[in-house]
C-alpha cells in the first residue's frame, strides 16, 4: 500500500509530513510526501513559514503521480491560494477515484497560523470537495463555517454546512461534554452519530495528524466509515496516552507498535466471531489467532490469545486476553513460516474438514500439507511438533502459503492453519473457504 501525504514540513516531527511518515511506517505501509511549506517550529514555539514555489510543487506532484500507484491521499497544510489551486488541478485529473482524507490544518499547537486567512475561501471551494472524509477539530470546524458550536448551532448543523461544501463524510473531533467525555460527531451521507471516550487531560502535539493518517489507512483497507473513525480514534487516544516529552515543551504523541498490533488483531477477532456458523470450524483443541511484529525472533514477539476462541453451543467466545507469547502452537507455526516468508505475520487454526479442503483447492489458494506419521521419534518426544511439520511442508516451496494442513496422527487432531500478511487478510481468506 502506498499512501501520499501532502502537507507542511515540521522539523520537530511532532506534526506535518514527518508525523504522517511515522504513522504510515507503524502501519507497515509505504509513505510518500509532497511538501507544500517549510516551517520553523519546535515543541515550545513557532517560528517561520516559507511556502514552496509553484515550480517545485508542480514538479513534486508530477514526479510522484507519474511513478507510483497511489492508494490513498492525505491533505494537510496548504498555506496559500496558489498551493490550493495547484493541488486541486492535479488531483481532479486522477483517472481513478482514490480515497482522500482532508485534515484542515489552520493553527499549530504552538501558536502559528498555518493557512493565510485569504486562502480559506479557496480551501473551502477547491480542497473540501475532494474529501472522502474531512477531519476538522471543533476550532477548525468553526473557522470553516464562521459559526460557533453551541446549543443553537449544534455539531450536526455545523457538519451539514461543511458537507454542503462538498465533503462526503465529516467528523468534527474534540467536542467536550459535561461528563468528562470527549466526543467526535460524525455525519455520513445518511447517518449521524457520536463517538465518545473519556477525556485525556494532556496537551499534546500531533494527535490530529495521527487521527487523519490512521483514518486514511483504514479507509484504504476498505473499512466502512464508522469502523474507519473508531479505528482512528482508538489509535489516536493510545498515541496521546503514550506521548513522550522529547523536547523542552509540549509532549509529542506516539503510536506504540505493540498497541497497534493488538488493536489490529482485536478488530479481526471481533470480525471472526461474527462470521455465520463459524462455530462449525472451531477444532476440539479450540482456535487461536495470532499477529506478529516484523520478523519476530520468538513467540514472545507474537500476539495471541492467552486462552482460546472456544465454542459455546452455536456461539464462539474469546476466553483470554491478547498477550505477547499468548499462543504456543499457532505462534510456533507462524514463526516457522515467517523465517522463510517474512511478509507473513498472521495465522489462525481451523477445524479440519474435507469440504473445507475442497473449497481451499477450488479457491486457488497456495496450499501445502505434511504427514504427521512421518515425524521422527526424537521430534515426537519433544511434545510440540508443529515447527517440524510446518518447516517440512514449505521446505521446497517457492511461494508463501495461504494454507497448511495435516490429517492428524494417533492422539493428534487434524488441523488447518491459514496464513496471511495481516489479520484482516486472514478474515478475507476464511470467508472464501468456509
Amino acid at each position: 500500500m502506498n499512501l501520499l501525504s501532502i502537507g507542511g514540513s515540521d522539523p520537530s516531527a511532532g506534526a506535518g509530513i514527518q508525523s504522517d511518515i511515522k504513522t504510515f511506517s507503524t502501519f507497515d505501509v509505504y509513505g510518500l510526501t509532497i511538501v507544500t511549506a517549510i516551517t520553523g517550529q519546535n515543541t515550545s514555539s513557532f517560528g517561520m513559514i516559507e511556502p514552496v514555489s509553484k515550480v517545485i510543487l508542480e514538479n513534486q506532484l508530477k514526479s510522484i503521480m507519474k511513478d507510483f500507484k497511489i492508494d490513498g491521499i492525505k491533505i494537510g497544510m496548504v498555506y496559500n491560494s496558489q498551493i490550493i489551486k495547484i493541488i486541486y488541478q492535479y488531483l481532479k485529473k486522477l483517472e481513478i477515484q482514490i480515497p482522500i482524507v482532508v485534515d484542515p490544518v489552520i493553527k499549530s499547537t504552538t501558536g502559528g497560523m498555518l493557512i493565510e486567512k485569504s486562502a480559506i475561501v479557496d480551501f473551502k471551494k477547491f480542497i473540501v470537495p475532494l474529501a472522502t472524509i474531512i477531519t476538522p477539530n471543533k476550532f477548525e470546524a468553526e473557522i470553516l463555517t464562521k459559526t460557533k458550536i453551541n446549543s443553537k448551532n449544534t455539531p450536526e448543523k455545523i457538519a451539514k454546512m461543511i458537507q454542503k461544501m462538498g465533503a462526503k463524510n465529516v467528523v468534527i473531533t474534540g467536542i467536550k461534554s459535561k461528563n468528562q467525555e470527549i466526543k467526535d460527531f460524525v455525519l455520513e451521507k445518511n447517518k449521524k452519530y457520536f463517538l465518545s471516550n473519556k477525556k485525556i487531560s494532556k496537551i499534546n502535539r500531533g494527535s490530529g495528524n495521527i487521527h487523519s493518517a490512521a483514518a486514511l489507512y483504514a479507509i484504504v483497507k476498505n473499512k466502512n466509515i464508522k469502523e474507519v473513525l473508531e479505528f482512528a480514534k482508538k489509535i489516536t487516544l493510545n498515541s496521546i496516552k503514550n506521548s513522550q516529552k522529547i523536547g523542552r515543551g509540549i509532549v509529542i504523541t506516539n503510536i506504540d507498535e505493540q498497541d497497534f498490533i493488538k488493536n489490529k488483531l482485536q478488530n479481526s477477532i471481533n470480525e471472526f466471531t461474527k462470521i455465520k456458523n463459524i462455530f462449525q470450524n472451531i477444532p476440539e483443541c479450540q482456535t487461536n489467532f495470532v499477529y506478529s511484529k516484523h520478523k519476530p525472533k520468538s513467540i514472545k514477539e507474537i500476539v495471541g490469545i492467552s486462552g482460546r476462541i472456544v465454542k459455546a453451543g452455536k456461539e464462539v467466545i474469546v476466553a483470554g486476553d491478547l498477550e505477547y507469547g499468548g499462543s504456543k502452537h499457532v505462534a510456533t507455526a507462524l514463526l516457522a513460516v515467517n523465517k522463510k516468508y517474512s511478509k507473513i505475520q498472521s495465522a489462525i487454526n481451523l477445524k479440519y474438514k474435507n469440504e473445507t479442503i475442497l473449497k481451499i483447492k477450488k479457491s486457488k489458494l497456495t496450499t501445502y500439507d505434511y504427514d504427521r506419521n512421518q515425524e521422527p521419534e526424537n521430534v515426537k518426544n519433544k511434545g510440540s511438533t508443529v515447527g517440524w511439520g510446518i518447516k517440512n511442508a514449505i521446505k521446497n516451496s517457492k511461494t508463501s502459503p495461504d494454507v497448511i494442513y495435516h490429517k492428524g496422527d494417533i492422539g493428534k487432531e487434524p488441523m488447518i492453519i491459514v496464513f496471511a500478511e495481516t489479520p484482516d487478510a486472514i478474515i478475507k481468506k476464511i470467508l472464501k473457504i468456509i
